[in-house]
């Protein structure tokens, strides 16, 4: 039996368990995935252990996304974020040479991004694009639309943090909230990347501002229609909830893992399924 997981803390909680275990199950993968909270420093004993007992592969959650860097071998995108959120212990012999034997570091938070648009039909490329947030969410869906062509506006509270990153995301600009009144209007693509709305019925957008010539991701999945989701809506604007980038950062995880194509609809069900419950 082959044994994937997650490490973070807290994961009691974590979806990720009957996401991928739905996928085991739907095409005959004899295999498990659990959950493991090491300490705050014992984060390389954790990954060195893992390796040595077999693990096949782990998703990475807060607080552990940079902690992992000097543990593993980056690909260039999770390099250009600075985190890593998937950990490939058996990596193909084209990703990794016999130089670097340590197991191999990806960000799929970044496909999530890229792979909810592209499911709703959501063209990226020569787009104009407006991402709130510039922590890790933000950083992997700014790296993710310029990399599909897209053109960037990082808005973020500390507009200091948004124009930093902004210098490293090709073509993008940065700004405080603010910027947001002028922005939103001319784009074709809105990301939410902060925790607004998660926990009150806030959104970070004026419902003014938005319109039908947008598609609005919104990475807060709980609740699963966020107030900003639902003026979008009301606007005529193509709505996209956090289930979706959830969903697909753990099929891209899963693909790199396997080698395998995910079930997607399997491991959608699941999810939803949870979140339905919760």
């Amino acid at each position: 039996m082959d044994v994937y997981g997650l490490i973070g803390n807290p994961v009691e909680h974590s979806l990720s368990p009957p996401m991928h275990e739905a996928a085991y199950e739907e095409l005959g993968i004899d295999a498990r995935y659990v959950t493991f909270e090491p300490a705050a420093d014992a984060v390389g004993d954790a990954i060195d252990g893992a390796n040595a007992l077999g693990v096949r592969g782990l998703n990475v959650t807060i607080p552990f996304k940079r902690d992992v860097l000097p543990h593993v071998k980056t690909d260039d995108l999770a390099d250009r974020i600075g985190a890593v959120n998937t950990i490939d212990f058996l990596p193909t012999e084209s990703a990794l040479t016999s130089e670097e034997p340590r197991p191999r570091g990806y960000n799929t938070d970044a496909a999530g991004v890229r792979r909810a648009f592209a499911h709703h039909d959501v063209a990226l490329s020569g787009s104009d694009a407006v991402v709130i947030g510039a922590g890790g969410a933000g950083r992997a869906a700014a790296f993710a639309l310029a990399d599909a062509g897209a053109t960037v506006h990082v808005a973020n509270r500390t507009a200091e943090r948004a124009e930093s990153l902004a210098e490293e995301v090709p073509g993008a600009t940065g700004g405080g909230l603010e910027t947001l009144a002028g922005n939103v209007p001319n784009a074709d693509v809105l990301v939410n990347a902060t925790s607004v709305g998660m926990e009150s019925d806030e959104t970070p957008v004026d419902s003014e501002h938005l319109s039908s010539d947008l598609a609005v991701l919104d990475a807060v999945y709980s609740p699963i229609e966020t107030r900003l989701l639902r003026e979008a809506a009301a606007a005529g604007a193509k709505t996209i909830d956090g289930a979706w980038m959830l969903l697909f950062q753990g099929v891209e995880a899963f693909e790199i893992w396997t080698g395998e194509d995910a079930p997607v609809e399997a491991m959608n069900g699941a999810l939803r399924a949870e979140l339905t419950e919760t």
